[in-house]
């Protein structure tokens, strides 16, 4: 059976260009590509500047996806708001971990991971979802991925686990995964591409990679125009092949 994945770093619905909050560009874009799993960063709750919205679950409603999962990453001065990681699912998810990634006293950074079955039929398998954002000097991002694979929710994994891993890496070099994810059992879908700035990209900063039964199949880089104005980063599309389960 073929998955098909999308990650986005959203930027909390506001334009890379206009300043402008208009999250219904970034539900237009998520509905083109009709994915069965979303990884989305930088996703608001409660905050002024987004008109207190529970994004997470404006886009879940909007899309009419009902699985959906949010783990804070960073609080908002005086209180007013979050923001964070989020999840949404074609298939119910559980076992929910939001591991805390943060180099002190640098800012909040996190990775959500969640279990979902997949099933087809009678058929079914577990996949582990995990969604991260790293911080922004190269020291930190390494450190950060250390910690998240020697983490007591991962590192137990069983290397058949299908397991896929995406996120705003801020991999500004696009080193990480050659020097940690491969060595670690991962594999990049797609090529390595540029998704920042949206409008004009330059830097490889977010990914998608799967480990176990997983199989890559194709990965891509959005050219929705809609897509360069909604969010300061461009979303990656991946399409893998999840063994031993027949659609």
């Amino acid at each position: 059976m073929r998955l098909r994945i999308l990650n986005w770093n959203i930027h909390k619905g506001i334009g890379g260009v206009d300043r402008r909050y208009r999250l219904g560009r970034i539900v237009e874009v998520l509905a083109h590509y009709d994915a069965d799993v979303l990884l989305l960063q930088e996703v608001d709750e409660g905050a002024r500047r987004t008109r207190f919205h529970r994004q997470v679950d404006a886009i879940g409603e909007a899309l009419g996806i009902r699985h959906r999962q949010y783990g804070v990453n960073h609080r908002l001065r005086k209180g007013v708001g979050q923001y964070g990681n989020a999840i949404l699912s074609r298939w119910p998810l559980y076992g929910v971990h939001n591991i805390d990634l943060t180099i002190k006293p640098k800012k909040a950074r996190g990775v959500l991971l969640a279990r979902t079955r997949v099933r087809v039929g009678a058929n079914a398998r577990t996949v582990i979802l995990c969604n991260l954002h790293l911080g922004l000097s190269g020291i930190e991002r390494q450190v950060q991925l250390r910690r998240f694979l020697e983490s007591r929710p991962f590192h137990r994994l069983r290397a058949g686990t299908p397991i896929v891993l995406a996120g705003d890496f801020n991999d500004v070099w696009g080193t990480l995964g050659r020097r940690h994810l491969e060595p670690a059992g991962f594999r990049r879908v797609g090529s390595r591409v540029n998704t920042y700035p949206a409008w004009l990209p330059m830097r490889p900063l977010d990914g998608i990679f799967v480990r176990g039964d997983l199989v890559a199949v194709q990965g891509f880089r959005s050219r929705l125009a809609l897509a360069r104005e909604a969010s300061d980063h461009l979303p990656l599309v991946a399409i893998a092949e999840l063994l031993g389960i027949e659609a």
